[in-house]
């Protein structure tokens, strides 16, 4: 079975509770990168996670990017360069680009414009 079922059953169970959540999915990399197309990370309404898209840096930063837009309500498609930047040490260091595709889903309520 695929690992990524358990982590859109948890998305679905928060939708069902009245909670949004975002789903970031690689959906193309290039060079070196911790994971590949297809591997899926969930962000929650109180920041938790769920699954990984490589940890690290690139996890981070889509984290907060996921968050952003779960504020103003967009889904879109955004790349991450994983390589070190010279001014902060310690960064991504893998070398490569990955293209996540971030999509924020709303509860029903929430997204046909009823009250919650």
């Amino acid at each position: 079975m695929d690992p990524r079922i358990g982590l859109f059953r948890e998305a679905i169970t928060r939708l069902e509770m009245g909670e949004s959540v975002a789903l970031a999915t690689v959906v193309a990399t290039s060079g070196s990168t911790p994971q590949k197309a297809g591997a899926t990370l969930v962000i929650l309404s109180d920041g938790q996670l769920r699954g990984t898209i490589g940890g690290g840096c690139v996890e981070a930063d889509a984290w907060a990017e996921a968050r952003r837009m779960m504020r103003t309500g967009e889904s879109g498609l955004r790349s991450f360069v994983l390589a070190d930047d010279p001014d902060e040490p310690g960064g991504d260091v893998c070398g490569g680009t990955m293209d996540v595709m971030i999509e924020v889903l709303r509860p029903e309520r929430e997204a046909s414009g009823n009250p919650a």
